[in-house]
């Protein structure tokens, strides 16, 4: 079965994992992540992760395609695990029942896992396995007890799988829960945290404590991430808000995979500017933001893009070399590792509001949240609710302004469903 699953190229994804989050140093970087920009906005520019990041983190491919699912109705589930997953109609109907939407529970394909492999029923053992690795990786739901029954879809033609580019949908995933958990309303971040935190460790080796399996002279071509390992954390989130607010570029090391380059080459395509799709999730990518990850010298960027107006993503992704080289002609390279050009700062605090914490801090006082402040549960409902309030944002709207009043109306409204 190991060969089939190599097939697939997710092979890594089987060692990746840390086996825990240090929820707090995780939750501290996702408050300052911004939608727009698909980057963390820092007190000293922004940051991003990137292709390359996730190329040598995971050993994922970067570069293929993009994939458009197709409609998924409950029948077209139960038929996908009669067909793929080797259980008879009547079990398919009523799991699909029980989970209430087009969901599998991980749980359920781990056992039928088990008594597919037992029965030697390989295609089967193999298709409950790649969902089921995927489902708690790179396209865990929130509840990391479900996954998207769709994904199925994917693992039809296993030697077709090594045509996507799954760097690409991992990043998409937890660009789109990122931007979903960076509300106040939301709790839970989807996604791979571990891709986040491995990320968190490279880039910041002060902030959080981190465990080391090896070092990086002595990898042997294993993923990055493997590097790694979980470490208590005792700081909670206040206590890593101040600590974030006053790192420095000297704090960072910009180029943290220099030393990787033997097993995870460079590929320029990591520099593509645009937007990135992966289902029906289109978020923007935007490199020309964090340049200084890429060894250039950053200046002060283009405005973001909006994915809702892009019509031709997949040809811009094919056709990448015209973004990169509007990305890196402006620019020359970096002569020191966090090298910008003058007034890159002043510029950046004009937009942003990189630190988080007030210089005169008052006593705390309670906020009633209305409930319809509470967050959608609904999918639909909280696509539309990051909608209006990501237009919001960026027009610098204010609820008391009467011109954005049916605005801000259907804002509440969304959150109430």
């Amino acid at each position: 079965m190991e060969s089939w699953v190599s097939r697939s190229s997710l092979s890594s994804l089987q060692r990746t994992s840390l086996n825990k989050i240090d929820t707090n140093l995780v939750s501290a970087f996702v408050e300052r992540w911004h939608l727009e920009t698909s980057s963390f906005h820092m007190p000293f520019g922004e940051m991003s992760i990137t292709l390359d990041d996730v190329a040598s983190l995971l050993h994922l491919l970067i570069r293929g395609i993009f994939w458009s699912p197709q409609d998924v109705t409950e029948e077209l589930v139960v038929e996908l695990a009669v067909d793929y997953l080797g259980v008879s109609q009547g079990q398919a109907q009523s799991h699909v029942r029980s989970c209430r939407g087009s969901y599998y529970k991980l749980e359920w394909l781990y056992d039928l896992f088990v008594h597919h492999r037992a029965a030697s029923s390989w295609a089967y053992a193999t298709g409950a396995y790649l969902l089921m690795l995927v489902g708690s990786t790179i396209f865990a739901y929130k509840t990391f007890t479900l996954v998207e029954a769709r994904y199925l879809l994917l693992f039809r033609d296993l030697d077709g799988c090594s045509g996507y580019s799954w760097g690409a949908a991992a990043l998409v995933t937890l660009y789109r829960y990122l931007g979903d958990a960076s509300m106040y309303s939301c709790k839970q971040l989807g996604g791979y945290p571990t891709l986040l935190q491995c990320w968190i460790h490279e880039y910041f080796p002060t902030a959080g404590k981190r465990g080391e399996n090896w070092k990086p002279a002595d990898n042997c071509g294993l993923p990055r991430a493997m590097r790694w390992s979980y470490r208590q954390g005792v700081l909670k989130v206040d206590d890593l808000r101040p600590i974030l607010d006053e790192l420095t570029p000297a704090d960072v090391i910009w180029r943290p995979f220099e030393d990787h380059r033997a097993w995870c080459v460079f590929d320029e395509i990591c520099l593509y500017m645009g937007c990135l799709k992966w289902g029906e999730t289109v978020v923007p990518y935007l490199p020309d933001r964090c340049l200084r990850q890429f060894g250039y010298r950053q200046y002060v960027p283009s405005p973001p893009l909006d994915c809702m107006m892009a019509t031709d993503i997949d040809v811009d992704w094919i056709s990448y070399h015209q973004s990169v080289i509007a990305v890196i002609g402006s620019s020359t390279v970096a002569t020191t590792p966090s090298d910008a050009v003058d007034g890159y700062l002043e510029w950046y605090y004009c937009v942003s509001h990189p630190r988080l914490v007030p210089p005169h801090r008052d006593a705390p006082r309670e906020v009633p949240v209305p409930v319809y402040d509470v967050g959608p549960s609904d999918p639909d409902w909280a696509r539309v609710s990051t909608l209006i309030h990501r237009y919001l944002r960026q027009v610098n709207a204010e609820e008391e302004d009467p011109q954005f009043s049916d605005l801000f109306e259907a804002l509440h409204i969304s959150r109430s469903h």
